[in-house]
């Protein structure tokens, strides 16, 4: 109760007020409704409490405003909760009692409220019924519970003619269409129960008779609605279309311009609603309102769709209609609806109901074969069973041969017209967890598993074996001697071997590097000099730093893969001379590696290695992630194993390569219709520009039709000067949508021309 209530002296438009909450202490509050006094009931959030604004909230906090203190803050409408207005606090009855808790006062019960996220196709779940009955299915396994509806009083009615008749000229879109005459309803606020089971599910309160119209929507998912029955005129409803151009005011106050193929219903004389969407502001519900007509129907889902997408409007009733309603529903939530609107709003319903049903639903039928269903669930269902989750679904067996079932499907279930349909909802019902998977599954070509890092390995492997690479297997024990004398790889990360055998296995590896040094050694002095070699292990470390209580957690070990290259490509014979590997042969293996995952080499980060492992080299990058390095080993290395020609070295990062692949798919890209342009450019640049320079360069610059590049030729010499090289480079470019034209193709050589003079320095040559 509000004590006292005097002007802010800091402020016009604040007043500073105490407030008595049933407490021997009264609030000192802050209040700035215009219509705050004293004497006044009213509804106080103390510190402590949430006040939500949307999605939003925010604390009340003892706080000062403008200097003065404030303890709580006296409530209007919208901050409570309880409405939508902001005008001013809200004034309570005057028998209220300080200190009565809010949900006390109005009848606020604990409640739960659950969220379902249904898929599109599950319209028959999107109301309580509807999830009670799908839950209920599901229970029917192992007890005997079913969901009904509740069950309708016998109405009272007046008169044995309907007020107001139906005529229904398009069938097509309005399959069925019910109403009742209600006469002398008394609109206003509805009961507390009511307005607080509407906020439950997201609604506002608007008026006794539109929120039992929204009751029995969520309820039983009929959508309804409710007409002012004096503006029906000439006292007949027609469902019909209306010519194209007709304008028509919405219940928001909006003109719209109707279509042809829009579905109204009308008076005789205009339109009154927007047949399964929106109601007119003519003949909506209002205070004055004392005769209504409440309409309950089915209109036709693709009509429902078009009219409401075109028109911008989705509503709660357009959701349904538009993914289709049962029509055996119609009767039964119109007579509930007039229950609830008798026993609230008073009224008499005058004259039986309307019911006109010019073209009956046909129930769906499905046939469907049990090995079948067995077949596609990947386990066999026990006859009894599959029959009684079949039942509990209200999927009637009509006829049986063999195997084969016939079935009617309910018409509520809009959804289900197909065999694979009714298996999906005979597993849903038994439960996928009760489907056991076994460790390897075979499956059809259209089912796309996860990468599994065992089964692309193999592949790679068998990759590398069929193109003449031999795989090595060596010791995972090697000499901490090797790493010592190397700064790539620190000696404090060695993982040590306590009671080694030998100074020769004393710790265990770091790389992959020097077991395949040691194989190559080992062909050499046996007069095998030309060698592909491949291997794939793990590599270990041990980090010292690591402060953990378990003693593992300092130890960690990742899967490599390495390629060693050296002597001739190929084995000398008449027709083939002697071809030394080099770099480049070595860098077109890892790009075969790195396409074979889905890579594409041309587009990985590259910068050159600096490490004592390699003479030079190159390390390919995803993301920032290291996953390759190669080059020709270290000649003081290759030197230690008594080798004499160049070896060539990749280390693939496999764990790191592994996990990238995994979110690197494989998309599908039509073959193209229209063929690819050929361009050629020279030009003389710094000898420190590389081709990845140029290569991003173009791609950055040109995007849409560049699709690859090609360095055919490299010159230095005295023809172009010191400090110089240049570069051959052919460009494909190729549009997937049109053959391009002479002018766009000499449009993206000048752009690229341009680039590379701007920002390269280069001297294009002609």
């Amino acid at each position: 109760e509000v004590l006292t209530c005097i002007k802010h002296p800091n402020a016009d438009k604040l007043s500073l007020t105490t407030v008595h909450i049933g407490k021997s202490t009264p609030l000192k509050i802050v209040c700035g409704a215009p219509n705050v006094a004293a004497g006044q009931k009213v509804l106080v959030a103390l510190p402590g409490a949430k006040i939500f604004s949307g999605n939003e909230s925010f604390e009340i906090k003892k706080t000062k405003i403008r200097g003065e203190e404030s303890e709580g803050m006296i409530c209007a409408e919208d901050e409570a909760g309880m409405g939508t207005s902001h005008e001013g606090i809200m004034v309570l009855d005057q028998k209220a009692v300080p200190g009565t808790p809010a949900s006390e006062f109005f009848g606020v019960t604990t409640d739960t409220v659950y969220e379902i996220g249904l898929t599109p196709n599950r319209i028959d779940a999107a109301s309580h019924y509807g999830i009670a009955r799908d839950l209920a299915a599901r229970l029917s396994l192992s007890s005997s519970v079913k969901a009904v509806l509740p069950e309708l009083p016998r109405l009272q009615v007046s008169g044995t003619e309907p007020p107001v008749k139906v005529v229904i000229e398009n069938t097509e879109g309005c399959r069925r269409y019910a109403g009742w005459y209600i006469r002398g309803v008394k609109v206003g606020p509805s009961p507390v129960w009511l307005q607080n089971r509407l906020r439950a599910v997201g609604l506002n309160p608007i008026s006794n008779v539109v929120d039992v119209t929204n009751y029995v929507l969520y309820e039983t998912g009929q959508p309804l609605h409710a007409f002012d029955a004096d503006k029906i005129k000439g006292n007949r409803v027609v469902v019909k279309n209306m010519p194209a151009g007709t304008k028509f005011i919405t219940l928001d106050g909006v003109e719209r311009t109707l279509e042809a193929g829009d579905l109204m219903i009308c008076n005789t004389v205009e339109p009154m609603a927007l047949a399964g969407i929106f109601g007119g502001l003519q003949s909506g519900i209002s205070e004055e309102t004392q005769h209504i007509f409440l309409e309950s129907a089915w209109f036709d889902p693709r009509t429902i769709r078009r009219t409401a997408r075109r028109l911008g409007l989705a509503t709660d009733a357009s959701f349904r209609f538009e993914r289709g309603t049962d029509p055996n529903m119609v009767p039964y939530a119109l007579q509930r609806a007039a229950w609830l609107i008798t026993s609230i709003a008073g009224g008499t319903i005058t004259g039986p109901v309307v019911d006109e049903y010019p073209v009956p639903a046909v129930n769906a039928e499905v046939a469907v074969n049990r090995d079948r269903i067995n077949h596609l669930i990947g386990k066999e269902i026990p006859e009894n069973t599959l029959r009684q989750i079949l039942a509990s679904l209200d999927i009637e067996i009509l006829s049986e041969d063999g195997n084969n079932l016939l079935l009617r499907i309910p018409p509520y279930r809009v959804d289900v017209h197909r065999e694979a349909d009714v298996v999906e909802e005979v597993l849903r019902i038994y439960g996928f967890n009760n489907v056991e998977v076994p460790d390897r599954v075979h499956a059809t070509l259209s089912y796309v598993t996860k990468p599994d890092k065992e089964k692309i390995t193999h592949t790679v492997c068998d990759f590398l074996t069929g193109a003449g690479f031999t795989e090595i297997m060596s010791n995972s024990l090697t000499r901490s001697a090797y790493y010592e004398k190397n700064k790539t790889f620190p000696s404090e990360n060695l993982v040590r071997i306590l009671n080694p055998l030998s100074s020769d296995l004393d710790c265990m590896r770091q790389s992959l590097l020097y077991g395949g040094l040691e194989a190559i050694r080992y062909n050499r002095n046996r007069k095998n000099p030309d060698l592909l070699l491949y291997e794939v292990g793990k590599v270990y470390f041990y980090h010292p730093e690591t402060k953990a209580g378990d003693p593992l957690s300092k130890y960690s070990e990742y899967m490599h893969l390495a390629l060693f290259a050296t002597g001739n490509r190929n084995e000398k014979n008449w027709t083939t001379p002697e071809q030394p590997v080099d770099f480049f042969f070595l860098k077109g293996w890892v790009a075969a590696v790195l396409q074979r995952l889905r890579f594409d080499p041309e587009h990985l980060e590259n910068e050159e290695v600096n490490s004592d492992v390699f003479e030079y080299g190159l390390k390919y990058m995803v993301e920032g992630t290291v996953v390759a390095e190669f080059g020709e080993v270290n000649t003081r290395l290759t030197a230690e194993f008594d080798c004499k020609v160049p070896v060539f070295y990749a280390d693939f990062h496999w764990d790191a390569l592994i996990n990238l692949v995994k979110n690197h798919w494989v998309v599908y890209r039509e073959v193209p219709r229209f063929p690819e342009v050929r361009r050629d450019l020279s030009m003389v640049l710094d000898e420190k520009v590389t081709y990845a320079q140029l290569r991003d360069l173009a791609f950055g610059t040109e995007k849409k039709l560049l699709r690859s590049m090609n360095l055919f030729d490299v010159y230095k010499g005295d023809k172009i000067g010191a400090g110089k090289k240049s570069y051959a480079i052919t460009y494909v470019l190729q549009d997937p949508s049109k053959t391009l034209t002479d002018e766009e193709i000499d449009a993206v050589m000048k752009k690229l021309m341009t680039a590379y003079e701007k920002e390269l320095g280069a001297v294009i040559r002609q």
